[in-house]
């Protein structure tokens, strides 16, 4: 039976209250009643397709929107809605299309074009979306999203300066957004600097996720009545990137580890099972964090802690690397096996801190991108006696090294 105006008015009526407080769930079958009684109605497809997407029903949204779209040509929110269920969907070259569509109608919304530069970036488009997201500054000089996005774009590049320079404007308007002083932390350990970056690294710990912290005050540096207890940071206490992490940083003052099994067979100082009691401990802090609260210099980090386990001498070159290794080498691929190795070639993975932490000749081999400890340095390093860096892509510096075992 078709609805009356009165009856259809009194359904969209409901439906906008319920949607105003928030109740989706409650709306959307209202609205879906008034747009199959009223089907040529923008206004009703639109509403419904919004509804859907707030309830996350992207699929089922993108009918409507598309509908609604086309009963409301002059209207850049349907086309802008409608980009964002494309979008979501996947489909990023028609979502692209409906931003367009929207630019023509509000050329100068920063929002819109902000949103534009999104999906062209994630079209690999980069040249086109950093040229959005000028564009949407220009408007908006403040646009907190395109100023990051810029910023990710300009780091990208090799533009540091420019980067970061969006980071601090960004910034200034929201100087406690714990996202941007990460990312900007994250730039300038990127180039080495220490001093400005590490405060802004320490915004890493109030953001959500699967990072692991004990129940224990956060040690600041001060003086404790108790034992300091030091944790890796990973959920995965056991995993490679935790052990990594407790090799190369439990070390420069006197504390509790807190480590896996294989890390507590390795070190020689105390160690605690994550899960056991924690009483007697005063605070905590993580192995990251300790560069920080130290002040330690890249230049010059506190020496490794001394491990129980001893080098044994062998024949064999430990490859704990991805790279091909030269088919005439005697090889040792079990990373159990490493104390008796008498070189180590390697990714940044446990085995080769742990050689290095041994003193057996290692070389660790750092991609683009290469965690922000190793400060930019190549050749020998301040971290462990007989380590040497090398690019993942001096292919020349390898072999020679190699000629020379």
């Amino acid at each position: 039976m078709a609805l009356t105006d009165l009856q259809v008015q009194t359904l969209a009526r409901d439906a906008i209250q319920h949607a105003a407080a928030g109740d989706f769930v409650s709306a959307e079958p209202l609205l879906a009643q008034v747009a199959a009684a009223r089907p040529n109605s923008g206004q009703a497809l639109h509403l419904l397709g919004q509804a859907r997407l707030k309830l996350g029903r992207f699929a089922e949204a993108r009918e409507p929107l598309e509908r609604a779209a086309k009963f409301l040509p002059r209207d850049p929110a349907a086309h802008v809605n409608l980009a964002g269920c494309l979008s979501v969907l996947g489909e990023h070259a028609a979502a692209l299309a409906a931003l367009d569509r929207a630019v023509v109608i509000r050329p100068g919304d920063a929002a819109i074009l902000h949103n534009r530069g999104r999906i062209l970036e994630t079209l690999g488009r980069l040249d086109e979306a950093k040229s959005a997201y000028d564009e949407a500054l220009s408007i908006d000089h403040r646009l907190m999203p395109s100023l990051a996005a810029r910023a990710n774009l300009l780091a990208a590049r090799g533009d540091w300066m420019g980067a970061l320079a969006d980071l601090d404007m960004a910034l200034t308007n929201k100087p406690d957004d714990a996202v941007l002083r990460l990312r900007r932390g994250e730039l300038l350990l990127g180039q080495g600097d220490w001093l400005r970056g590490l405060p802004d690294y320490e915004a890493r710990l109030e953001l959500p996720g699967e990072r692991y912290a004990p129940a224990l005050p956060r040690w600041q540096g001060e003086p404790l009545s108790g034992s300091l207890l030091l944790y890796p940071e990973q959920a995965d206490i056991d995993g490679d990137q935790a052990v990594r992490d407790t090799l190369m940083l439990a070390r420069g003052v006197d504390a509790v580890v807190q480590c896996g099994a294989r890390a507590a067979d390795w070190l020689a100082g105390p160690t605690v099972r994550r899960g056991a009691p924690l009483d007697g401990f005063a605070a905590a802090a993580p192995l990251r964090s300790l560069p920080h609260l130290l002040n330690w210099s890249p230049d010059a980090p506190p020496a490794p802690a001394p491990l129980r386990l001893k080098a044994e001498g062998g024949t064999a070159i430990g490859w704990f690397t991805h790279r091909e290794a030269p088919a005439d080498l005697s090889l040792e691929r079990d990373p159990t096996r490493v104390a008796a190795c008498r070189l180590v070639v390697a990714d940044d993975v446990w085995p080769a801190h742990l050689a290095a932490a041994l003193g057996i000749p290692t070389v660790i081999l750092l991609a683009s991108g290469a965690d922000w400890l190793w400060a930019r340095r190549r050749g020998p390093s301040p971290w462990y006696p007989n380590l040497e860096l090398m690019d993942a892509t001096d292919s020349e510096g390898l072999a020679a090294r190699l000629a020379g075992c």
